[in-house]
Parts: C-alpha cells; structure tokens; sequence
C-alpha cells in the first residue's frame, strides 16, 4: 500500500512538473522508471529535458529523490539544499537532507535538520527516534532519554523505541519505568523478540527467576537461541535449584560462545548435584576462561621494564609469574639470560636456555637459537 502512495505522489510531481509542454515531457516514461527502480535512467531523462539553470522546485525534488534513491548522496543533498534554498519552510526537505546525512555518517549536520523540524512540528514521532539514536551514538544518555519519552509518548506501540528507553530506564534502575513502557508494548506485539529480550534484561536484573526463565523459554521457541539468552536462561534455572536444567542449557551454547560466567554455574550445578569432579573441571574452566590469553606477554613487558630499572629480582619474580599462565621460549630464554648475565645463577641459565632450545623456538628467533647454544656450552665447561 506504501508503494502505491508514493507513486502516486511521485506521478502527481511529474504531472505536475512537466505539463506544461508535453511535447518535451513523457510521464509514462517516467513513471516506468520509478516502477522498476530505474532513478539513474530517470535523473538523466530529467537533466536532459531540463537543462540548467533549473529554478522549478518540483524538478529539483524530483532530482534530489531519484538521486537519493539510486544511492548518490552527495548529488542528493546538494538538489535538496537547492530546494531548501527555494522553501525553508518545507519539512520534507529538512527530513530528507537530515536522512542523507545520517547516512553519510554525518550525525552533527543531520542533528541540526532534525532540531530544525523539531521547532515546526513538535509532535513528529519519527524526528524524535532519529534524534534520539543520535544521541545514544553521542553518548549523551540525558538527551537520548528525553527523545525517548517524547517518542514513546506519540507512540507507546513502537517496539524500537520502547525497547531502548526500556534499556535506558534498565541501566537507570529505574525498573518500574521500564515494566510500564515494555508491558505496554508488548500488549500491542506479544511475540515482538526485541520487546521479549529487553523485558528478560528487566526481569533477570530484579531477580525475577521464574519469569525470566518463561521469557527465555519463549524467546528460545520464537528462534532466539542466542548465547546471551541461554546464559540467562541457564542462570535462572539454577537460581530456581533445577540444576540438570541449567546444565543443559549452558550445554547448548557454542564453545566458541563459551564464557566464564557460564562455565562458573555449569561448575555450580555439579556442585549442587555433588558431582565434585565435574564441578572442579569447569571450575577450572572458569579460571582459565577468566584470564587473559595476553597474560604472559604482560608481565613479561613488566620483567623487560624491571631490567631496565636494573631491578633484577622484581624482573626474576614477574618472568617467572609469565610462566605460571603460559610457558612460551622467548620467556625462557629472557629469563635464562637473566640469570646469565645480571644474577649469576650458572644453573638456573642453563636449565632455562636449555628448556629454551628444546622447544623449537620461532626460525626468528635464530639469533637467539645461536647465543643460547654458545652460553650452554661455556656455562657447562
């Protein structure tokens, strides 16, 4: 039905752009454009019967839209700004050139075309949402807020926004705000799954198991079975003590979607059930999963600073500290060079040199290969 309407009000602006001389004219030609998505062909049937300097708004209109809609942005703007040079008035334009420049990533310049309709149409719920989207790019919750509530407010049934100001009044703990705007919603769109997921973020951050464990298992039948919802789902059923039921959801999750949040009450389930081996596995899981895979190159960099500081013993401690989380032979080495050469430790170096050259270190790392053989080799004499 949109499609329709649109046409018909593109074909009212060829009609009446071009009338007047049918001879140069041919809506129908036009027209055949606009139905199969054919705007580059159009915007040049439109230069060639209409030749600059082109002053007739409605031509202008209508090159600024078969622009924007063939995805030429820049050309775009440049005949609505003609336009709007012609009739500051016109609300469609200020929208348009606000649109272009959202999409041209320009938030600043489309900001101020919205504010612009804003002050001749305080009741555009659509100006509103985009100002208000803007604003949370902006991080500028106050602002993004106060869009929300004037858009909610014109339209409590839009399932966007009452799904974001429902976050926003979430992270606010503001929740009895949220339950309204959310409960309100989705009456109008029950099965809505942005709806669903913000009101389980309501739910499960007041602690509300049961219900968040239902809305879950209907976000799960709707098709969302996505590792942030079954992490909740998984979550809630332990906190209602049905632990093989939270064991299995957390088992569904990819192990790539793995956390260690996850493998934390996966491990707490086999407590709970006192299957203490499995319990001490994720557990350990949830260690491993908890630290940086960076962790050794860190405190490295922070051994290699305490030698130059010439704090040799805080460097021995933090390369050794390395080796707790990942035995890697450029630690060894570093570490065997240490001892070497400023601590004088002749047996810690060799051992550390030695684990160094059985490891099979990187082919750029030859040079290092090289030294270490030589310093074994004297060291042992």
């Amino acid at each position: 039905m949109k499609y329709y309407i649109i046409l018909l009000l593109i074909t009212g602006l060829f009609q009446h752009a071009f009338s007047q001389d049918s001879t140069r004219q041919n809506n129908a030609i036009l027209l055949d454009y606009y139905q199969n998505q054919r705007f580059d062909q159009a915007v040049n049937y439109l230069k060639q019967n209409n030749p600059e300097p082109i002053t007739n708004i409605k031509i202008l209109k209508a090159l600024a839209y078969c622009n924007q809609m063939n995805g030429k942005l820049p050309e775009a703007e440049t005949y609505y700004e003609r336009v709007y040079a012609m009739d500051s008035t016109s609300t469609s334009v200020l929208y348009s050139l606000g649109s272009i420049n959202l999409r041209r990533g320009n938030e600043i310049n489309a900001e101020v075309f919205y504010k612009k309709i804003i002050l001749k149409d305080s009741t555009n719920f659509i100006v509103y949402k985009q100002l208000a989207k803007i604003s949370i790019d902006k991080k500028d919750v106050i602002a993004a807020v106060n869009y929300l509530i004037r858009a909610n407010k014109l339209n409590p049934e839009d399932a966007d926004v009452a799904s974001d100001l429902g976050d926003m009044y979430i992270s606010m703990k503001a929740y009895s705000a949220a339950e309204k705007v959310l409960d309100r919603a989705i009456i109008a769109d029950p099965e809505n799954m942005i709806l669903l997921q913000s009101l389980v973020k309501l739910e499960y951050n007041q602690k509300k198991w049961s219900e968040t464990a239902n809305n879950c298992e209907k976000l799960v039948l709707l098709g969302n079975q996505s590792g942030s919802i079954l992490t909740q789902l998984g979550i809630a059923y332990y906190n209602l003590n049905q632990y093989k039921c939270s064991i299995e959801t957390f088992s569904q999750i990819a192990e790539m979607e793995q956390t260690e949040t996850t493998y934390y009450f996966t491990g707490a389930c086999y407590k709970a059930l006192k299957d203490y081996n499995k319990a001490i596995t994720y557990f350990q899981k949830t260690i491993t999963q908890g630290i940086s895979p960076n962790i050794n190159s860190y405190y490295s960099e922070i051994a290699d600073t305490y030698e130059t500081l010439r704090k040799f013993k805080k460097a021995e401690q933090a390369y050794q500290k390395a080796l707790q989380f990942t035995e890697t032979p450029i630690t060894w080495y570093s570490l065997a060079n240490l001892y070497d050469t400023e601590l004088k430790k002749k047996n810690s170096a060799i051992k550390y040199y030695k684990k160094f050259l059985t490891a099979k270190p990187a082919k750029n790392q030859q040079s290092y290969i090289a030294y270490a053989k030589s310093r074994v080799e004297i060291l042992t004499k």
